[in-house]
């Protein structure tokens, strides 16, 4: 695999992700967080929130202050650790279940 980076989380997951999905994020998916790595390891390691997807319960969105914004990187649990599924920059939380808040 080639794993572009990971990241332990503080619910003390691994979350990582491969330099192809990376690509495929920030180039098709969201270009607005290209260049933003450093930002969405932060946000995964120290995030001011973290809400359960309404819609899959393995999943999690994390969110961290980002300028006027927040960073969100969304991220599917699997056993100890985990896959980003997608980061993007947005103006407001989703809905969801608080799972951990600073």
């Amino acid at each position: 695999m080639d794993i572009l980076f990971e990241v332990k989380t503080v619910s003390g997951k691994v979350i990582r992700t491969t330099a192809s999905h990376w690509d495929l994020i920030t180039k098709l998916k969201h270009p607005e967080i290209e260049g933003k790595e450093s930002e969405v390891k932060s946000c995964l390691a120290n995030p001011m929130e973290i809400r359960r997807s309404s819609e899959d319960e393995d999943v999690y969105l994390y969110y961290a202050p980002y300028m006027a914004y927040y960073v969100c990187v969304v991220a599917r649990h699997l056993n100890g650790d985990g896959f980003i599924i997608t980061a993007y920059i947005t103006d407001k939380i989703k809905e969801g279940e608080t799972v951990w808040k600073k």
